[in-house]
């Protein structure tokens, strides 16, 4: 059996929030009881020039959402980035779920040929739907999931890999 791009793109991008959500709710577990203030942790970032917790969570709700809205061929909710809480966080997951969870599947399957354009730093770039999931937006995705993860362990928070990949 084949792989359709729906099952490689939709329930991908809403496991990986659902591991964001686990990640941010064992975090708040643990700066409760070691008496850290939360807001250092959504602040918190693993180098000056690098995004913060929040916009590593913001990026990884707009590659999902943009991702999955270009492959299928449909406009993407717009979420300013004004997440400052912990709440806030937990709510653009949310957010982000609730909109993933309504895209049809047939607007997706059998579309590897749609072309995809996006704006970058030196232009558009194009694709194939099939080229774009596979090639930039899972691995933009997850390179957001991953260092959100990895903000989180250089400040102690003692996750581990399995926190990362769930269970099976």
């Amino acid at each position: 059996m084949a792989l359709s791009m729906y099952d490689l793109s939709v329930p991908v991008f809403t496991r990986g929030l659902g591991q964001l959500t686990h990640l941010l709710d064992k975090s708040l577990a643990h700066a409760k009881a070691q008496g850290i203030d939360p807001a250092t942790l959504v602040d918190a970032r693993l180098a000056p020039d690098m995004l913060t917790l929040a916009g590593q969570i913001q990026r990884a709700s707009d590659a999902s959402k943009l991702g999955t809205a270009r492959i299928a061929g449909i406009p993407a909710p717009s979420f300013p980035d004004e997440e400052k809480t912990w709440d806030d966080l937990l709510a653009r997951i949310v957010k982000t779920q609730d909109f993933l969870a309504g895209v049809d599947r047939a607007l997706i399957d059998g579309q590897e040929e749609r072309p995809v354009t996006i704006k970058a730093r030196e232009g558009e770039a194009h694709f194939t739907a099939q080229r774009y999931l596979l090639q930039f937006a899972l691995p933009n995705f997850f390179f957001h999931v991953t260092t959100a993860y990895d903000v989180l362990r250089h400040k102690g928070v003692p996750i581990g890999k399995l926190d990362y990949l769930g269970r099976f």
